[in-house]
């Protein structure tokens, strides 16, 4: 495959997966806006969401400070902000466009679909009269993208670049995600008496839960309250939850051996090192040495795995 060619449908699969976790970061910061607190820690939590995205500093550019409407402007209908819902469901359909001969009819509809859709629902104003409601169809729309991308694609390497891009992009945002929330909320939890959760604390956790649909399958799993540890391990370690870290690099490995070639062993190497990791980590060990740390180093393994792929199949070759 034309390495242009692979780093449309790589980018591709990551703008949808980014509008996607844009959109579940939001509405998780909204619904639990809506609960009982202090404006102070409700700034807080629109703050930590910026900076889950590493966009406080071009936040801080355009507005003079951090609110509700001004932080769900700029995540949603901000063109100038490259990781704006719009402005990635703009560069998806962008690069579908670019290889609309390697793609089904039916994945070029559901990107130009979606395209055309959120421009009519901001234009409207139905996204500032139903957030919550946007923030739905906008985790509908990638999950319909990736379900037709499954169902009418070729087995083929488009396919695993695809892929590839999907869940390189999951695995970081889930990250961040752990990160950021991980790093406001855990002090109150272990600090709290006899370490029993206070309701404040459930809803958080259970709204951090839902932002990766992870709620059901934690009452599945886990059988009991809801606990940060449990938490943590569910996102990280567990490979059976579709959003967790060591899932997504499952992903990853797998579609990295199906498209590899000898000038990717060593991305192969490094990818399979850190699922190793993951597989075969412990909760308790992570927490011990510090969660922050271990995420960041995770999230910095990620991002020269991601650089690594482009070296080594999206790049085209000069001359």
């Amino acid at each position: 495959m034309l390495s242009r060619t692979a780093d449309h449908l790589f980018w591709m699969s990551r703008y949808t997966e980014r509008a996607e976790n844009t959109a579940r970061m939001l509405d998780v910061n909204y619904q639990t806006s809506l609960l009982p607190q202090s404006s102070a820690a409700a700034q807080v939590g629109w703050k930590g969401l910026l900076s889950i995205s590493e966009l406080l500093p071009s936040y801080a550019e355009a507005y003079d400070e951090i609110n509700v409407r001004n932080v769900m402007d700029f995540m949603v209908k901000d063109d100038s902000n490259p990781s704006s819902i719009v402005s990635c469901l703009s560069a998806a359909r962008e690069n579908a466009r670019a290889v609309r001969g390697s793609l089904t009819t039916e994945v070029w509809e559901t990107q130009n679909q979606t395209w055309l859709e959120v421009q009519r629902m901001i234009n409207s104003g139905e996204f500032e009269h139903d957030p919550a409601q946007f923030f739905e169809w906008v985790k509908f729309r990638s999950h319909l993208s990736r379900g037709v991308t499954v169902g009418t694609m070729l087995m083929d390497e488009a396919l695993h670049f695809m892929r590839l891009g999907t869940f390189l992009e999951r695995a970081d945002n889930t990250a961040r995600l752990v990160d950021v929330k991980f790093h406001a909320l855990q002090s109150e939890f272990f600090g709290a008496a006899n370490g029993k959760v206070m309701e404040y604390d459930f809803y958080h956790w259970s709204a951090i839960l839902r932002s990766v649909s992870g709620f059901e399958v934690y009452r599945k799993v886990y059988r009991d309250i809801i606990k940060p540890e449990r938490v943590a391990e569910l996102l990280i370690l567990r490979a059976d939850m579709p959003r967790s870290l060591h899932a997504s690099l499952n992903e990853v490995v797998s579609n990295l051996e199906l498209v590899g070639a000898e000038q990717s062993g060593e991305t192969q190497r490094r990818a399979g090192k850190l699922r190793a990791d993951l597989k075969y980590g412990r909760i308790d060990e992570i927490l011990a040495t510090g969660l922050h740390a271990f995420l960041t180093q995770f999230l910095d393994r990620i991002n020269d795995l991601g650089a690594n792929i482009s070296r080594d199949f999206l790049v085209p070759a000069p001359g």
